[in-house]
This record gives structure tokens, sequence and C-alpha cells, in this order.
């Protein structure tokens, strides 16, 4: 294209006159809308993102009843299994279903039914120190 006006695609290349499509590196951005208000600047903001929040892996006293009775259950166990995924900023013990045998359990963070509920059973919570934010 361009190259002379007996190639059938010459002078202005194929671009037409003038205008900014015609032009080298011309055109819009995909996002660009005419001049229009844009879209991510028409639609309201409100609240904010807290950037010292905590999330924590959450796993149920219910979840623990596939373990052995006495085993000792900490974040390596629970990321073996697949209970959980990874220890994001913790694990958390909630309380949801029962268990029937006792054993040690390794967390970040647990209810007091929770821990009321294994102590019932026989076994024991113990809490890990919190691990540190990159």
């Amino acid at each position: 294209m361009g190259r002379g006006t007996g190639s059938g695609l010459g002078k202005t290349a194929g671009r037409g006159t003038k205008g900014q499509k015609s032009r080298s590196g011309g055109g819009t951005a995909p996002w660009f809308e005419g001049g229009q208000m844009p879209l991510q600047r028409r639609i309201p903001k409100r609240g904010f993102t807290n950037i010292f929040k905590k999330s924590f892996s959450i796993i149920n006293v219910k979840d623990l009843e596939r373990f052995a009775p006495g085993t000792t259950i900490g974040p390596e166990q629970l990321i073996q299994v697949g209970l959980v995924a990874t220890a994001q900023d913790g694990i958390k013990l909630l309380a949801d279903g029962e268990v029937t045998h006792p054993f040690t359990v390794q967390v970040h963070k647990a209810t007091a039914a929770a821990t009321t509920k294994i102590e019932a059973a026989g076994g024991r919570v113990e809490l890990i120190l919190l691990p540190e934010r990159k």
C-alpha cells in the first residue's frame, strides 16, 4: 500500500483524505466514546477499600470429622486434604456442625463456640500467630 498511484492503493494508501483516521498513528482508543462522558466517570463511586483488611480462609468444625481421632490438624494438613486452598492471612475455625472425636486443631483464629465444641469432644484448639503480611 502507498507505493505510487499505479499500484491501485497509492497516494492516500486506501485511507481516504484528511481526518484523524488518515494520519499515521491516528484513530481512537477502544474505550473512547467520541467525547461523551466516559462510562467510568458516569457511574457513581462510593465506599472505599480497606487496604489493611485481613481475609481469612474459613473452616467449619464439621469439616474436621474426616481426620482420624487424636491427630494434630494444622494449616499444612488442611491444604493437603483440600479443605483450604491457601492460608491467605490465616485460617479461622467456625462452629458450624458437630464433632464426635478428639483432635488438636492449630488455627490462627477460632470462635468461642467452635473451641467449646472441640473441647467438649476431648480435643483442644491451639492458636498460631498470624503470618506477616507481605
